[in-house]
């Protein structure tokens, strides 16, 4: 089965609230079997704008990403928050197919001028 995320980036605007946020959160995240990957840490934004906090929570599936996030659980620890926020966060479904081999020739560029 193919795993699901959360991806988000934040700006936390009232860190009390956001507090209040972070306490409440983790029982919603524990009952659709949510575990952290990344929770804040350094990072360099190398492309396009960034925000101050990236997290990205990996669940069992994606049907269990999608239920925790609509479940009535997390929509009162989000509640928490707010408006103390600014985020974009994405529910999205992992993959599970080929990854790139070291065996696999580079892709021929063409000449310069086409």
């Amino acid at each position: 089965m193919t795993k699901g995320y959360w991806i988000a980036r934040v700006d936390v605007r009232d860190a009390e609230a956001y507090k209040d946020y972070v306490a409440a959160n983790g029982a919603a995240f524990a009952k659709f079997g949510g575990r952290f990957l990344v929770r804040g840490g350094a990072h360099e934004a190398v492309m396009g704008p960034a925000r101050s906090r990236n997290v990205v929570i990996e669940f069992p599936s994606y049907a269990d990403a999608l239920a925790c996030w609509n479940s009535d659980l997390y929509q009162a620890a989000k509640a928490k928050q707010r408006g103390g926020v600014e985020a974009e966060i994405l529910v999205i479904e992992g993959y599970d197919g080929p990854q790139p081999s070291t065996s696999e020739p580079a892709p021929d560029a063409g000449p310069a001028s086409e």
